[in-house]
């Protein structure tokens, strides 16, 4: 009777979601339908993010690290504005978002947009990459692209239902603890890395459309990921990463860049 009763309440867990498509494809033809946890709102990751996102800046700004170099931060500001106009593109209510822009001196090869437009770049990508306007604006277009589609509550629904299913698949089969962490492991590796990878491209080609329709030029983000290639030699292979490697990367991109090239020539005849 309990095994049936964890077997209902697992068929419950995976039938609570709905199938939906956070942004319209573009010239790129994103339009994979994504999955998501019903009783997990946009609204509700946006607040939670938005809370993450201050204890991040306090942090920066008692240590005295938050936009320290202000040539530097109106830089980044200036290049975000360009971008976050033609998010419109993808979805016309990301223009309502309350979008917050900020650079962390920190020496990490990072930047991030959480949930709803909260933006933060780290100097290091900016200061070791050496990045031009064009290759950071490629940076800032993939990350803002995370945000559009929604690529973080997306992968919260996953880990909900990872959780969901190693939780009650061990009450059913009387799994010990240990044997439960090695399901996860399991799960995330199922789970987790085909859609981390998915997310990438996604964030990738959207980003390469940002850019382009913004007037700055979508060869850049090649640039980035040579860059970027050359800097992390010596990491793990592509199949145990959560990112592609940068040579599949760069192959796409330069697939793609054709597509985009007419809207970064319209855009700089303005």
């Amino acid at each position: 009777m309990l095994k049936k009763h964890l077997i209902l309440l697992m068929i419950a867990t995976l039938t609570a979601c709905q199938t939906v498509n956070t942004t319209s494809s573009g010239r790129v033809g994103v339009n994979r339908t994504q999955w998501m946890f019903s009783g997990l709102s946009e609204k509700q990751v946006q607040t939670s993010a938005a809370t993450a996102y201050q204890q991040e800046i306090t942090k920066a700004q008692q240590q005295g690290m938050l936009n320290k170099d202000k040539k530097q931060y109106a830089r980044v500001k200036s290049i975000a504005n360009r971008l976050i106009t033609h998010t419109v593109t993808f979805r016309p209510d990301a223009l309502s978002w309350a979008w917050e822009v900020n650079v962390q001196n920190n020496d990490q090869l990072n930047a991030y947009c959480m949930p709803g437009g909260k933006i933060m770049v780290y100097s290091g990508i900016i200061q070791r990459l050496n990045l031009s306007d064009d290759e950071l604006a490629a940076v800032m277009g993939h990350e803002i692209a995370h945000a559009l589609r929604e690529h973080g509550r997306e992968r919260m629904s996953e880990q909900m239902a990872e959780q969901a299913i190693v939780s009650v698949g061990a009450l059913a089969l009387g799994l010990s603890e240990e044997s439960t962490n090695l399901a996860a492991m399991v799960a995330n590796v199922t789970f987790g890395l085909p859609h981390s990878r998915t997310h990438e491209t996604e964030a990738d080609l959207m980003g390469l459309e940002l850019m382009a329709r913004a007037g700055y030029n979508p060869n850049a983000a090649v640039n980035v990921w040579r860059k970027m290639g050359e800097a992390a030699k010596g990491s793990p292979p592509e199949f145990l990463s959560t990112h592609p490697s940068s040579s599949s990367r760069i192959r796409d991109l330069n697939l793609n860049v054709p597509r985009v090239m007419p809207l970064y020539q319209a855009a700089r005849k303005y």
